[in-house]
C-alpha cells in the first residue's frame, strides 16, 4: 500500500525485495554513440561523466573488483544485506551482446547481488539486447534505465542528444513489451523549455509504460558544451531557484500515472564539477522540503492524471 503522497522507490522495491537493497554503481568501459564517432563525437552538451560517477568505479578495474569496493564504500550501512549492480557511466547496451553478457552474470554471479540496474540510451537496445536483459529478468531483477532526457525534439536537437523522442517511445514499448521493468531519466531546465513545455513532458511520459522516473534538475557541469554556454552568458540558460523547482516536481507529479515509482526528483554533482545552481542543500533536505510543500499544497500523484 502506498503510504506517501506519490510512489518513493522504497516502496516500489518492497514488491520484490523484503529487505532493503543498496545500489552499487561500475563502469564497464563502454564508450556512447555520441561521442565515439558513430552519430556525432562531441557528446550531449550536458554531459560530464566524471562529474556522477563515484571515485570507486575505475574503469579498469574488472566488475567484481568495483563491487568490493563499493561494499567497502557502503560499510557504514550494515543493514543492507542485497545489492544491485548499477552499470552507470555511458551507454551499458553499447556493445555487442556476447560482451554485455559476459560484464552482466560476473555481476550477478557476485555474492549478494540480486540484480541490475542498466543505464543506457534508448538508440542503444536492439532486440538481441532486450532478448538478453528479458532472459535474465526471468530469475534476476533487471531495471532498464533510458536517459529521455526531453520528449521535445527542438531541445534533443539544442543538447545534441543525437536521437529523438521517438526512438525513446519506441524503445520503452519494445521494452515494456518483452516483461523488463523500465526507468526513464527526464533533465528539468533544459535550454528552451519553460514551464508549459516541461508540463507536457510530464504529461507524454505519464501515458507510456515505464515503472519508474528519474527526474534530474538541470546543473551546469565544467568541462561541458553548455558549461560554456552558460558563462559566457548566463542568461542564454534560465535556472529554476529551489522553491521554484520544488513546485514544478510537485506539477510534474501530480500529472504522472499514480503507477509510476518516482526514484528521485533531484541530483547533486559534486561541488567540485558543479557551476550552478548552488541551493546549498542535501539530497536528503531538498526531501524534506519538497515533502513538507506538498503537504503544504495537499498535493499526491496522479491528481491531475487523465487517462
Amino acid at each position: 500500500m502506498k503510504t506517501s503522497a506519490y510512489l518513493t522507490y522504497p516502496e516500489f522495491m518492497r514488491r520484490y525485495f523484503a529487505q532493503r537493497v543498496q545500489k552499487i554503481s561500475v563502469n564497464p568501459g563502454f564508450s556512447c554513440p555520441n561521442r565515439d564517432g558513430k552519430i556525432s563525437v562531441g557528446g550531449c552538451t550536458f554531459c560530464n561523466n566524471s562529474s556522477f560517477s563515484p571515485d570507486y568505479c575505475l574503469q579498469g578495474d574488472s566488475i567484481t573488483e568495483q563491487v568490493k569496493k563499493g561494499l567497502q564504500f557502503f560499510a557504514h550501512k550494515p543493514d543492507y544485506k542485497q545489492f544491485i549492480v548499477y552499470f552507470q557511466s555511458f551507454s551499458n547496451t553499447y556493445a555487442p551482446v556476447d560482451v554485455l553478457q559476459k560484464y552482466y552474470n560476473e555481476a550477478l554471479s557476485i555474492e549478494g547481488v540480486v540484480g541490475l540496474s542498466i543505464g543506457t540510451r534508448p538508440d542503444c537496445v536492439p532486440q538481441e539486447v532486450l532478448e538478453l536483459l528479458a532472459d535474465l529478468s526471468k530469475k534476476h531483477f533487471i531495471l532498464l534505465e533510458l536517459g529521455v532526457e526531453s520528449t521535445h525534439n527542438d531541445t534533443l536537437q539544442r543538447i545534441n542528444r543525437g536521437h529523438d523522442f521517438e526512438t525513446s517511445v519506441d524503445a520503452i514499448c519494445r521494452a515494456h513489451n518483452m516483461g523488463i521493468l523500465t526507468a526513464a531519466h527526464l533533465i528539468i531546465g533544459l535550454p528552451g523549455e519553460d514551464r508549459s513545455k516541461i508540463l507536457e513532458s510530464a504529461d507524454k511520459m505519464a501515458h507510456l509504460p515505464i515503472d519508474m522516473l528519474k527526474l534530474h534538475q538541470l546543473q551546469i557541469i565544467k568541462n561541458t558544451a553548455m558549461a560554456k554556454q552558460f558563462l559566457a552568458d548566463p542568461s542564454s540558460i534560465p535556472l529554476f531557484s529551489c522553491d521554484e523547482y520544488i513546485d514544478l516536481c510537485i506539477d510534474i507529479m501530480e500529472r504522472l500515472n499514480p503507477n509510476i515509482c518516482i526514484e528521485r526528483f533531484v541530483s547533486q554533482s559534486p561541488d567540485t564539477w558543479r557551476i550552478a545552481p548552488n541551493w546549498q542543500l542535501k539530497n536528503y533536505e531538498f526531501v524534506h522540503r519538497l515533502e513538507a510543500r506538498i503537504k503544504e499544497r495537499g498535493a499526491f500523484q496522479g491528481r491531475l492524471f487523465q487517462i
